[in-house]
Parts: C-alpha cells; structure tokens; sequence
C-alpha cells in the first residue's frame, strides 16, 4: 500500500442534504474518499445525526455541491452546458 494512500477507515466521508430543513426524513448523498461518487440514502432526522457523529461527515459546500453538479452533467450530456466554445 502507498503510504500516501489513506486507509479506506481514514478516507473522508462526505453528506449533501437534499430534503428540506423542515422534513420528517432527511434525504442525502454520502460519498467515501470522492464527493462525486456518492449513494443516495433517507434517514429520520435522528438517525441521520447519529449516522452523521459516527462517520465524522464532512458536510458539502455550496461550491463543493455546483462541482460534483457540474460533473454529473458533463458526464449525462458530455460537455458542461452552459459554456461558450
């Protein structure tokens, strides 16, 4: 194993909340290691905390969000909309 390479329980783990702050059940992306590459998961509020507190999640930013984002549609349409050739 490269030494630079962190060990899979070292990697950092990402959440990006998708539901309101008001919903029942808490609807959010979690990513290991690559925010881009995330599962799509719900949890009641309470639970998602405590998924939270044991898996030391990073919560996304708004431009951490806008790149995963603008990834996802460059993979689905093949370019980045919205860019001028």
């Amino acid at each position: 194993m490269n030494p630079a390479t962190p060990s899979f329980e070292q990697m950092p783990r990402y959440v990006r909340v998708r539901s309101e702050p008001d919903a029942t059940f808490v609807e959010f992306d979690f990513a290991i290691g690559y925010p881009d590459l995330f599962v799509e998961l719900v949890l009641p509020r309470a639970a998602f905390a405590r998924f939270c507190e044991s898996n030391r999640v990073r919560h996304m930013d708004a431009s951490m969000a806008a790149a995963v984002d603008a990834d996802m549609e460059k993979w689905r349409y093949g370019e980045s909309r919205g860019q001028d050739d």
